[in-house]
């Protein structure tokens, strides 16, 4: 499995999992409901920039997970301005790219151990109508985890497309999920050898 977390001392570093964990779903039911304009969706991903700087986190990183998303970017923006706007491109790729790197910097900033022990906490009431909360926890976990670990994969084989002139078509998909599918087993291997499953 991959580990993202990256120690530290920063405030985001020591705040605990839970305030983190509803701060990101806080902020993307709030950029979902509200950041429909270029002020509002470009506040919202200068604000997550500097979180980044908040958590001490060196501008490489933050440049990495950027570029991570670039093919994201230029694929999603490009199709808004195209066939909607300009405006539209920038607004719905902004909000997208801020929660994928607010997502990020969670996993960054938390190890996950703490991630999976406030998320069973939270869930713990569910227990009385008969769910399961350690593999719901666990679901939930590995789900933010793994999306800068997809992205990355995307990026890894866009790379190698181009470096072959390979043109992107709909089979250019099929790495990708290939590849994520690869890494699941090993995540599942590395779950079931742990005796989490």
């Amino acid at each position: 499995m991959i580990q993202l977390y990256r120690p530290g001392t920063s405030i985001l570093h020591r705040l605990p999992a839970g305030p983190k964990l509803a701060g990101l779903a806080v902020v993307a039911v709030a950029v979902s409901a509200f950041a429909h304009d270029v002020w509002a969706s470009s506040g919202v991903l200068v604000g997550v920039c500097a979180l980044y700087a908040l958590a001490r986190m060196p501008w490489r990183v933050l440049a990495a997970e950027v570029w991570r998303l670039r093919w994201l970017v230029l694929v999603l923006g490009g199709f808004l301005w195209v066939f909607v706007s300009p405006t539209a491109a920038w607004v719905s790729t902004s909000r997208v790219v801020a929660l994928i790197l607010l997502a990020s910097l969670l996993t960054l900033t938390t190890r996950m151990g703490d991630l999976l022990a406030t998320l069973r906490r939270a869930l713990r009431p569910f227990r009385r109508w008969g769910v399961d909360v350690d593999a719901v926890a666990m679901t939930i976990s590995l789900v933010i985890t793994m999306i800068p670990v997809v992205a990355s994969f995307a990026s890894d084989l866009r790379d190698a497309q181009r470096a072959r002139n390979a043109r992107v078509g709909i089979r250019g998909i099929v790495p990708l999920l290939v590849r994520t599918l690869r890494h699941a087993d090993d995540v599942g291997d590395a779950l079931a050898a742990r005796g989490l499953v």
